[in-house]
């Protein structure tokens, strides 16, 4: 399921950084996930360099043909590229197409788009949660408000009949695998090891989840510093061992067929 980004229905990790520092120092990408299904064209969370990362891509993705872009939650990480995005969804506004979804608090008196963009898109739509959404033939819905400090919710959908859910930043809580319980299961996990106090999941968060919801493939991705010491790709596969399931640690422009 793994490879270059091709013709079908697929989803691509733009970056896989997590929290701030890596994307500072941008030791991992952190341009967002984009997903192609049925010539529907969305992007999650483009933090910064999201536009770099498409121009780079092989083949390049042309975010003019986007459709609509998802923002999980407000942070920089995940929506610092949001303008440019817009712009280029929209071919610098010449053409008003494309719904922006995004949290309230993300659109508010602060918003992450700039005031002279928000007329751009077609739509925006403040997302709600546990609420169903549609982009063309893109059906999504939201989590439950997770906890963390801006509004953030976590995403689920199903790629030709493989259900696939994105658990995006938030501090661990019972009820979390109610909602991802998918054949797909792909999870930010920024820290090695439990940091209280810290509104992030951990790789002992990590593997609690991947053991109470079973997927047929966990995808680890969103890595912090820690995590990149730990080696991503070393500690997906003692995961994998231990619970069975195949865990494989994203990398920026790894591929994923549907």
């Amino acid at each position: 399921m793994t490879g270059e980004a091709s013709r079908g229905d697929f989803l691509k990790f733009l970056g896989t950084a997590g929290a701030r520092f890596v994307m500072i120092k941008q030791m991992r990408a952190s341009g967002g996930i984009w997903v192609s299904y049925k010539d529907t064209n969305v992007l999650i969370d483009p933090g910064p360099g999201s536009i770099v990362r498409c121009a780079a891509s092989k083949p390049k993705l042309d975010p003019s043909q986007l459709d609509a872009i998802i923002l999980t939650h407000r942070h920089l990480d995940h929506s610092g590229d949001i303008n440019v995005m817009i712009e280029a969804m929209t071919e610098g506004g010449f053409k008003k197409r494309g719904t922006v979804f995004a949290p309230a608090d993300a659109l508010g008196e602060d918003s992450v788009i700039l005031k002279y963009a928000l007329g751009f898109p077609e739509k925006i739509e403040t997302l709600e949660a546990n609420t169903s959404y549609r982009a063309g033939k893109f059906h999504f819905k939201t989590s439950m408000k997770h906890i963390h400090p801006v509004e953030t919710y976590g995403l689920k959908f199903a790629m030709n009949g493989v259900s696939v859910s994105l658990l995006t930043d938030t501090k661990y809580f019972p009820g979390l695998s109610d909602f991802y319980r998918t054949d797909v299961f792909i999870i930010a996990v920024v820290f090695y090891q439990p940091r209280p106090g810290i509104d992030h999941l951990n790789l002992s968060d990590a593997e609690a989840l991947i053991e109470e919801i079973r997927p047929k493939r966990a995808v680890l991705t969103h890595f912090g510093m820690t995590m990149l010491k730990a080696k991503p790709h070393i500690q997906a596969q003692e995961l994998s061992q231990k619970a069975g399931i195949e865990v494989v640690a994203a990398y920026d422009g790894m591929t994923m067929d549907f």
